[in-house]
């Protein structure tokens, strides 16, 4: 980081252990992107009317090169939980802007079109075809918005593909609507 890291405390008493816990948080920020430029953690007492307890939220600003990161909203009772989950989302953000920085962008599966072929009560599987001749094979657990019991042979599914230990497998199998 090439500013100081700036901890505030609103609302309660500075801690130095809390403190050190978040510079040790921060510290292993750079580690995911080089050009972190500044990083301002605020730990504040939540005045919320609860029945027990009071917690702490904690914000993370943080600002690199072209761009600035933002946590907000982390509340938890325990003030090094919040640190914690803060934290983490921080370092997500930064690991997905070094990928989009890098041009890596996550793949979607494309969805693949196809026809149930057979179903098995009593084995409770089922397999699709698709226009290739590929059969996949799905359960009740991969059926989308349809009762397992209401998937017939020659319903047309779209589907997600998926390579399984058991082989070729739909996931999020949606029965087409006529």
């Amino acid at each position: 980081m090439k500013q100081p890291l700036e901890v505030r405390f609103l609302g309660l008493e500075p801690s130095p252990a809390v403190e050190a816990a978040a510079r040790a948080k921060a510290a292993k920020l750079d580690q995911f992107r080089g050009d972190l430029m500044s990083c301002r953690v605020t730990i504040e007492l939540a005045h919320k009317h609860k029945h027990q307890g009071q917690p702490f939220a904690v914000r993370i600003d943080a600002t690199m090169t072209g761009r600035e990161l933002c946590v907000d909203r982390v509340q938890h009772e325990d003030v090094y939980v919040a640190l914690r989950d803060a934290f983490d989302d921080m370092k997500r953000q930064i690991e997905e802007s070094a990928q989009r920085a890098r041009g890596e962008e996550k793949l979607h599966a494309q969805e693949l079109h196809g026809e149930v072929v057979r179903v098995s009560d009593a084995d409770r599987c089922g397999f699709i075809r698709t226009a290739d001749g590929d059969e996949y094979w799905f359960g009740p657990d991969n059926v989308a918005g349809t009762p397992w019991e209401h998937v017939q042979i020659g319903a047309e599914v779209r589907f997600i593909p998926e390579l399984a230990a058991q082989g070729r497998q739909a996931k999020r199998v949606s029965v087409s609507r006529r």
